[in-house]
């Protein structure tokens, strides 16, 4: 087997400046430019989950709030209390968009009570006035 210095000497000195057939990459770089970007709720989205989450606080219906950008999906939570699950999850999926629409209530069990194209049409489940269920 031959020694690591006879192979370094057989390949000959090494010039740092030297171009070379091979292709550098920064790992880091390539990872950065193929990774995608976390969806977001745009300003007026979030104004408007808002004004809804500050009128059931106001009503005294929830208390707290999580709001979570993943790669696939931006999530507003809305708890009752925070060590709770949330008590319900206002989605927006840009890949439901053309089919059932981007946005979605999603119950505490998991239920879809909502979804829509547009944010304003789905919020209005939030305006139904509570009734009473015999």
């Amino acid at each position: 087997m031959a020694d690591r210095a006879d192979y370094a000497s057989a390949r000959g000195p090494v010039d740092p400046t030297a171009p070379t057939d091979r292709a550098a990459v920064d790992l880091a770089e390539h990872r950065r430019r193929n990774t995608p970007e976390p969806v977001t709720f745009k300003r007026r989205e979030l104004d408007r989950i808002l004004q809804v989450y500050s009128r059931m606080v106001a009503e005294g219906h929830w208390r707290d709030y999580a709001i979570d950008h993943l790669r696939d999906k931006a999530v507003f939570s809305a708890f009752r209390r925070s060590s709770e699950v949330p008590l319900y999850r206002i989605e927006k999926d840009p890949s439901r968009a053309r089919k059932q629409g981007a946005f979605a209530i999603i119950s505490a069990a998991g239920l879809v009570l909502k979804r829509g194209h547009e944010l304003e049409i789905v919020l209005k489940y939030f305006d139904k006035a509570p009734r009473l269920v015999r």
